[in-house]
């Protein structure tokens, strides 16, 4: 058996330290140990204080959407500014309109990492005009989509024929997608009970109000 690269066991490591699956490869090394990492695992963790809780929850935050702690922080402070609706809310909308959201939540993409490279790369296109900021946000009524010489290419074939499907959330309700043609339009902007984020984002705004 091949080994398993750099990157996936960091990857896994995270995902088992974290509690949560933070790629497809990493839910299946968590079905088959369902433990925190090292010779410790498994036993009971101590009671964590209240501060170590809400820095998990923003370190599960952050590693979901694969962004540095400087990106986050700027996040939050927006989301504080906005004169409506709650702080963690907003931070979860401001996330999610980020461009390699986007395309990993309409299918293009197999995880958040994937969804940046392909964005990085200049395959994707907003409105038809090619964006390589993974930070861009994606506004109601643009269109996302894959480049029309990039869609030959093995992984968007792949997305194309729904591969993706089997292993990603359901497209959210504030997408429109037409997998086939590997185009998605935001519809409106993202309500948090439709965004598949495993946080609770009220301990994120408490962390960085702390």
């Amino acid at each position: 058996m091949p080994k398993t690269p750099l990157r996936a066991r960091r990857t896994v490591k995270a995902s088992r330290a974290l509690g949560i699956a933070l790629t497809p490869k990493a839910q299946k090394y968590l079905d088959r140990r369902p433990y925190g990492p090292g010779q410790h695992g498994r036993t009971r963790r101590r009671t964590d204080s209240d501060y170590a809780v809400r820095l998990r929850e923003k370190q599960k935050l952050r590693a979901q959407y694969g962004i540095r702690e400087a990106q986050l922080t700027r996040y939050y402070e927006e989301a504080k500014r906005q004169g409506e609706g709650l702080t963690g809310e907003n931070l979860i909308e401001l996330l999610e309109s980020r461009l390699d959201a986007v395309v990993l939540r309409a299918g293009f993409a197999r995880t958040i990492a994937q969804a940046r490279q392909f964005v990085v790369h200049r395959h994707i296109l907003v409105n038809g005009k090619r964006v390589d900021r993974p930070s861009f946000r994606v506004k109601p009524g643009q269109m996302v989509h894959v480049h029309e010489r990039s869609e030959k290419f093995e992984p968007f074939q792949i997305a194309a024929a729904g591969a993706h499907q089997e292993v990603l959330p359901a497209v959210p309700g504030y997408l429109k997608v037409d997998l086939d043609a590997l185009q998605a339009t935001l519809v409106r902007k993202p309500e948090r009970a439709e965004v598949p984020v495993t946080c609770e984002e009220q301990l994120v705004v408490e962390y960085y109000a702390r």
